[in-house]
């Protein structure tokens, strides 16, 4: 009997049996966790405001975690007046596992990114908006007057539009976050992205504990604190339980919990897919600890239903 073979194809992995005395093939399937579950299936993002969109992005160099973090809500937000944008560039000091955003040395800041966006923002109608940020280790402030620069432009030449901010930890400097919080976004949020065990792993410089120093500084200010965490990494019902406790403990008001979805083979490696029966339980257990909000779902991301988030 020559030894058992197997081969991939179009994502089918088979098992074949091959006997000298017979040439009849037995080919089985095998079970191929990259296949993903019916829940997770999306429709591509089309029609006029995708495309408006997109080619106003395209226009202005501009970069949104919608598309460098392949978000498969990008066309339900955009629809919806709301967007996120990315600004420090598209290069991050850190190499965080789990992300899809580029790492290496960043280019100087671009003054001009700040007008861009004001005037996309203007152009799209937006209602609402996101900002977020790589992280920019390499400047002496990590970034923060340039963030405190486009939180005060947008608030004066486009009033009436809410908006949220997605920031770094800035190394834990509370200093920093203070000039965030000063400048006014009706919500700051910062991500834990995962349970205290698998940080070290999934997180390249960020800590557990420095993370909820942020997001308790934040709660404190009064300003609407915000975090979100992945599933799907290999952690357990009890460390995501602990993960709200923590949260809840430094006064966190909104948490979105979501599917990760390995960006590619080089990544940190998927370990499970979380049904959406599992996801409506967490959503429960995170109001059931006086979460203002929680968004809890497969296809739930940091910007999910945002606009939501303010009031």
């Amino acid at each position: 009997m020559l030894p058992m073979m197997r081969f991939t194809e179009r994502n089918e992995t088979f098992s074949i049996g091959i006997s000298s005395n017979n040439i009849n093939l037995k080919i089985k399937p095998m079970a191929d966790f990259r296949r993903k579950p019916e829940w997770l299936k999306i429709r591509l993002p089309r029609g006029f405001k995708t495309s408006q969109v997109v080619g106003l992005l395209n226009e202005k160099h501009l970069h949104t975690i919608c598309s460098s973090g392949m978000c498969p809500n990008r066309a339900e937000c955009w629809g919806a007046g709301t967007a996120t944008f990315m600004i420090g560039g598209n290069i991050c000091t850190r190499a965080c596992r789990f992300c899809n955003v580029a790492t290496g040395r960043p280019s100087a800041l671009d003054e001009n990114e700040i007008r861009e966006i004001v005037d996309s923002v203007k152009q799209l109608n937006l209602k609402h908006i996101v900002i977020t940020s790589v992280d920019r280790d390499d400047l002496p402030d990590l970034g923060a007057g340039h963030w405190v620069k486009m939180i005060k432009t947008l608030k004066r030449e486009c009033p009436g539009v809410t908006m949220e901010v997605l920031i770094p930890d800035f190394q834990g400097r509370l200093d920093l976050v203070d000039m965030v919080i000063k400048a006014g976004p009706e919500v700051i949020s910062h991500n834990m992205e995962t349970v205290r065990r698998l940080t070290p792993t999934v997180r390249s410089a960020a800590t557990y504990d420095r993370s909820l120093s942020v997001i308790g500084h934040i709660a404190k200010s009064g300003v609407r604190s915000k975090s979100g965490i992945m599933l799907g990494l290999g952690e357990t019902e009890e460390e995501i339980l602990e993960t709200m406790d923590d949260l809840r403990g430094v006064g966190c008001e909104v948490m979105t919990i979501g599917q990760y979805l390995q960006p590619t083979k080089n990544h940190y490696p998927l370990q499970d897919y979380i049904t959406p029966e599992q996801f409506e339980k967490y959503g429960e257990e995170g109001r059931k600890r006086g979460f203002r909000h929680v968004e809890s779902a497969p296809m739930v991301r940091s910007s999910y239903h945002a606009e939501k988030h303010v009031n």
